[in-house]
């Protein structure tokens, strides 16, 4: 399968001052160090970026910063920037201003807490996706939202909306991603949205992932996806045995708390996460510890 935006997108962790408050200059130091460490691309401002407790301008301000910081690179990567929430004119809003700014794509997550039923999705999605010529990437992840695409309404959105290019799929729901993406129109890209469901989507036909582990192992992961696409699943099995244990410690409590600990113990600090989240206890920060020395990334 294609890789439009590339094999290995890291869902950024956004950055805060001592005060709480976003720290602009740090999201641009971290996005060209990821850049430089094994991610092709960006998502900006999604769940592991804490887009639910961002203020809009807070959001627009981040996508700008992070766009402008890497548009010299060559080539350039992409910026995809978390649109979507439970409410159909605030995500078109938000899609919209993403598009101003510079972002190259939006993550459009399935509605959270209202859980439409799937004509409900189709009619958002349709919305969303008409409202502005990017590229719109959904997002399936049924354990945050308590909502999920099923795959009739997936591909009715694939082969219907030009600018529905792709999905990010949380579901662990290997059947139906295989059913995707073997009906799927040309080009549309299905992208891992858990890090340990990499390898198998990716031997199934996936073009990659959008990654939490790709702060610490983006160069490593991006060695598993190419040895999949190469035909050596030897030497992809061996690289996703060994980040197993990182995999595993960056989801022992809601997604960012471990990894902010990790990345302060990796010498990229990104500050503490945002109420009501809390920072990482010390029992946490030992099992995270543990996870990155036994994943070699420590």
């Amino acid at each position: 399968m294609t890789a439009r935006f590339g094999s290995v997108i890291t869902a950024m962790a956004t950055p805060f001052d001592n005060d709480g408050g976003l720290d602009l200059a740090r999201a641009e130091e971290l996005a060209n160090w990821l850049l430089d460490h094994g991610s092709d691309g960006l998502v900006v401002a999604g769940s592991t970026g804490e887009g639910a407790t961002l203020s809009d301008q807070e959001k627009v301000d981040l996508w700008r910063t992070v766009a402008h910081a890497v548009a010299g690179r060559t080539p350039k990567p992409a910026v995809i920037a978390g649109t979507g929430t439970y409410d159909t004119a605030h995500s078109i809003h938000l899609t919209k201003e993403a598009a101003a700014v510079g972002a190259d794509a939006a993550l459009v997550v399935t509605p959270y807490y209202n859980r439409p039923p799937q004509r409900g999705l189709d009619a958002h999605f349709r919305a969303v996706a008409a409202a502005t010529d990017l590229p719109n990437i959904l997002y399936n992840i049924p354990s945050r939202t308590a909502c999920v695409i099923e795959a009739d309404t997936l591909l009715g959105l694939a082969h219907g909306v030009d600018n529905i290019v792709g999905v990010k799929d949380a579901t662990a729901d290997f059947g139906t991603a295989a059913r995707v993406i073997r009906e799927a129109p040309e080009g549309f890209e299905v992208l891992s949205g858990n890090d340990n469901d990499t390898f198998p989507l990716v031997c199934l036909g996936a073009s990659g992932v959008v990654g939490v582990a790709t702060h610490l192992a983006g160069e490593r992961m991006g060695e598993m996806v190419r040895s999949v696409k190469d035909g050596d699943l030897g030497t992809a099995r061996k690289i996703n045995d060994a980040l197993y244990p990182l995999y595993k410690g960056l989801f022992i409590v809601s997604n960012p708390i471990p990894l902010k600990a990790a990345m302060e113990m990796a010498g990229q600090p990104v500050g503490d996460p945002r109420l009501p989240l809390v920072p990482a206890s010390d029992a946490e920060r030992e099992t995270v510890r543990r996870a990155m020395e036994d994943a070699g990334v420590l």
